[in-house]
């Protein structure tokens, strides 16, 4: 039985510990704050609550896998799933108003065509075909297996473009996709919301992004009833089930290495020094050769919770993206350190959830926008900063929630200041999922180390952010601890 140590107690690192502790290992888990769950956090106030990080949980297979795994039980007897349906709403500046029914082909196609004229629906449907060749020649090497050392064959993008016009110069972008395979600027945007939500820029990030809507429009949206943090709690009580040890308050300031260069332990902030056979970070830390984060700059996320008096119409979709009306200007603001844009891409989220609200004659909605970690230069902070977008993205949001202004009880604001200070996470940043193309710019660090004994696990390690990938980090760090080629199938 070996002793391993996890920095951290994110949702990667829960799930490589519970992994770890049903296999027989001693595990210590040494969080910095109070909680756990890292990035998927919660707000409660007077009766409401809201999730701060993830609103919607994909490819929830990587959960129940989890929990077979670490005592043959399904994720569902611990968290009641709901799939969203519709997937989402998509309101446009002119006007268009459409939704997308969720893992359905021929219900996006006939939605596609309702709202952007005839054609639309299967010239998308001709893009979601060529993502989901990138899904079938990347999902084992770069989400299911561990990183190869040879990592060459992901920096080509594998998505099989048109080759026409400009295509030929070289690998198309998401937007250059967008713009020439779609034609039509409302699903051009639509294509594009997906990665800017996760922190991508569309003008750079490759067309291989395209997998993000394939995932969803394939496998589904779902929800967790009570709210994501659900998932964290389920999370967590398997870990205690299966008796692995959590140190709140313990800041780890370094790994120490024995003479023979391996990761033997931990040096807390307060002095102690912790032993251990194996080290899991799951979070960047200061060793040489140790788990960094991926290279450029990464965004964060921006929230506003908001306690409304009435209650929620029952026709009221669960997600509505709201988009901006200067896409480019937006990606500026974001990508390039502009100031914060006065016309956003809001996502807004609804969920029918009792349990989110203190009786039925109230609704919490909470909005989400992806911003830079600064505000055009200005610390998010600084005075006035966060209120004043905070403002932008209410009147925004409107478009979605009629009558909002008149219902609202209450704000919360949440800034990357917030989410730097409650995670750790450099400047507030969220990272986004490892993608394929543009030279391996968007891999993240392997799980295994240049430090012998020290792996690392979670969003700012392979295969990057989201649930679903943190999930699959950790099946993967538990593999390779255990003598296996880390694979999370």
């Amino acid at each position: 039985m070996a002793r391993i140590a996890v920095i951290g107690a994110g949702m990667g690192a829960m799930a490589t510990a519970a992994r770890l502790a049903v296999a027989g290992h001693r595990v210590t888990v040494h969080e910095r704050s109070a909680t756990y769950g890292g990035g998927v956090g919660r707000f409660a106030r007077d009766g409401f609550t809201f999730d701060t990080g993830p609103g919607l949980l994909h490819l929830p297979a990587v959960y129940r896998d989890l929990f077979v795994k670490t005592g043959k039980e399904s994720l569902e007897s611990h968290v009641a799933l709901t799939q969203v349906d519709p997937a989402s709403r998509h309101l446009f500046p002119d006007g268009t108003d459409v939704s997308l029914p969720n893992a359905t082909r021929a219900g996006v196609i006939s939605a596609l065509d309702g709202a952007f004229g005839a054609g639309a629906g299967e010239r998308w449907s001709e893009v979601m075909g060529r993502a989901r060749e990138v899904w079938e020649t990347t999902r084992r090497p770069l989400l299911e297996d561990a990183l190869a050392d040879d990592t060459a064959p992901l920096g080509r993008d594998p998505y099989p473009a048109v080759r026409r016009g400009l295509f030929r110069r070289g690998a198309p972008s998401l937007a250059s996709v967008a713009e020439r395979e779609l034609a039509d600027p409302r699903a051009a945007a639509l294509l594009t919301s997906y990665a800017l939500a996760y922190g991508f820029d569309p003008r750079t990030v490759p067309a291989s992004a395209t997998v993000l809507p394939y995932m969803e429009q394939t496998f589904g949206a779902w929800y967790v009833r009570g709210g994501m943090r659900a998932l964290a709690d389920a999370v967590y009580e398997r870990c205690l089930a299966r008796k692995v040890e959590f140190h709140f308050d313990n800041e780890v300031v370094g790994v120490r290495t024995g003479p023979d260069g391996r990761a033997r332990g931990l040096d807390l902030a307060d002095g102690r020094r912790i032993d251990a056979d194996t080290v899991v970070a799951g979070a960047p830390v200061p060793v040489p050769g140790g788990p960094g984060r991926a290279a450029g700059p990464v965004p964060g996320r921006f929230v506003v919770c908001l306690a409304l008096r009435g209650p929620r119409p029952e026709d009221t979709v669960h997600r509505t993206v709201v988009h901006a009306a200067d896409l480019r200007a937006e990606w500026e603001s974001v990508f390039s350190g502009g100031a914060p844009g006065d016309s956003p891409t809001v996502t807004v989220l609804r969920p029918d959830d009792p349990s989110t609200v203190p009786d039925a004659s109230h609704e919490a909605v909470t909005l989400q926008v992806t911003v830079a970690t600064t505000a055009g230069g200005e610390e998010w902070t600084a005075p006035g900063v966060a209120a004043d977008f905070a403002e932008r993205v209410v009147k925004a949001a409107e478009a979605a929630v009629p009558g909002l202004r008149e219902r609202e009880s209450w704000r919360e604001v949440r800034t990357p200041a917030d989410t730097e200070r409650e995670t750790g996470a450099p400047g507030g940043a969220v990272p986004g999922p490892a993608l394929a193309g543009a030279g391996g710019l968007h891999l993240h660090p392997a799980n295994v180390s240049a430090v012998p004994g020290l792996y690392s696990v979670g969003g700012w390690s392979h295969p990057g952010g989201g649930l679903a990938h943190a999930g699959m980090s950790g099946a993967i760090v538990a593999d390779l601890i255990a003598g296996g080629p880390g694979g999370s199938r």
